[in-house]
């Protein structure tokens, strides 16, 4: 009997191990709170234990009992912050499909864990400034600027892409400033161009240089957090995302300011380019998004059209009523595309959802509110600014309505 009673505590002991190694791991890879919570919790009971899990950007808990137990055994692990890497997140779900299984024991999975974790991205340095490169030109296209925009753009997002990858390093102290500095670079390299092309628009081209680190998901996520009661979490987001967008619009308007001190900046743009070549653009801003978030490669094709779901969406909804039921529709129609996938190919749903969600995150709608307040516009500044908010809590709606229409696995 005292064998069985010790067998039993040494399983008990090894599903949790388990478990906190995967939760801890899976943080870094992208997934929201709220989908993080519900997998380990799934997970745990198949496992044949209950499991009560909190997740913040900062720290998850771990609680763990038997099912005919009061107590917990608890585990708090402080982490650095989250990321994204779809490629590893697809990993982790195929491992855990064969531990659920039986395929696997937890010795073996916790060794495909480790190899998992420093496995190389199936993109390397190059395709990722690559993927900056077309999210900077695909929003500069999505925004309808001229040509110049574009490709100014394009070239400022790998300026930003290297900076970056120089400062990935850095200290606690400095990674903070990392968004200031990029968006001072930018803006400064953008106005100085201002200067040998008057009609570009600096802002613009700044804006698109900076869009992958525009905090507009994290926003978007931190209002879908409080209003799925969330709090700590959802405050935490919207806090960060908040913090990063005040510092990447005040290195923005420093370099600009600044640069036209020197140099006359102008803000008036000559061009833009026609409306029928907005969706290939579209399409590039996909494209290097699924590159930036390491999607894996065969699931690429998915990826983007979940993007194009969403953009449908988006049309669609504008032309019935606005751009509020625009992005409701667009991220309803892309969760359901993404739920309807992922039951399919037994796959983590974030792998098509993600792309699509910060393809319309509200974020750069934020950063123009800043920069008309800047301008002393202040009425279309706090318009702009509020209108964020707006948008974030569409997409809120829009991802419950997808749920209530098809019905969600539990997967990352």
């Amino acid at each position: 009997m005292q064998t069985k009673d010790s067998d039993e505590e040494l399983r008990f002991e090894t599903v949790c191990r388990f478990v906190v190694k995967l939760g801890t791991m899976v943080h870094g890879y992208g997934p929201q709170a709220q989908r993080l919570e519900s997998y380990l919790s799934r997970i745990t009971r198949a496992l044949g234990y209950t499991g009560v899990f909190h997740s913040t950007p900062t720290c998850i808990a771990f609680a763990f009992k038997r099912n005919d137990e009061l107590w917990h055994k608890i585990h708090v692990v402080s982490m650095p912050g989250t990321g994204y890497n779809l490629a590893k997140l697809a990993a982790v779900g195929r491992l855990v499909t064969e531990v659920e299984a039986g395929k696997i024991d937890f010795a073996e999975a916790t060794a495909s864990l480790d190899k998992i974790d420093v496995v190389p991205p199936p993109y390397n340095n190059y395709l990722v400034a690559l993927g900056y490169s077309l999210c900077g030109a695909g929003f500069a296209g999505f925004l309808r600027g001229g040509w110049w925009d574009i490709v100014l753009s394009a070239i400022l997002s790998i300026v930003v892409c290297s900076i970056v990858y120089l400062t990935r390093n850095a200290s606690e102290r400095a990674k903070p400033w990392v968004p200031f500095l990029c968006s001072f670079v930018a803006g400064t390299l953008a106005a100085a161009a201002n200067y040998l092309l008057p009609g570009i628009q600096a802002y613009l081209i700044t804006l698109s240089a900076i869009i992958y680190l525009i905090p507009g998901f994290s926003i978007s996520v931190g209002v879908i957090e409080l209003t799925s009661k969330h709090v700590l979490s959802g405050i935490t987001n919207l806090t960060n995302g908040l913090i990063c967008l005040i510092l990447l619009f005040a290195g923005a308007w420093t370099g600009i300011t600044l640069t036209g001190l020197v140099l006359p900046v102008m803000s008036t743009a000559d061009v833009s380019i026609s409306t029928w070549l907005v969706w290939p653009f579209v399409m590039l801003l996909a494209a290097g998004l699924c590159l930036v978030f390491q999607t894996p490669r065969q699931d690429l094709l998915s990826a983007l059209a979940g993007c194009a779901v969403a953009y449908m969406g988006i049309l669609l909804g504008e032309r019935i009523l606005g751009s509020n039921l625009g992005n409701f529709l667009g991220t309803a129609s892309s969760l359901v595309f993404a739920n309807i996938w992922s039951g399919r190919t037994n796959r983590p749903t974030s792998i098509v959802l993600l792309p699509a969600v910060v393809f319309m995150v509200s974020g750069s709608i934020g950063f123009r509110g800043l920069v008309a307040l800047s301008a002393g516009d202040t009425a279309l500044g706090w318009q702009e600014f509020m209108h964020m908010f707006v948008v974030a809590t569409t997409i809120a709606i829009g991802l419950v309505v997808g749920n209530s229409i098809s019905k969600p696995r539990i997967t990352l």
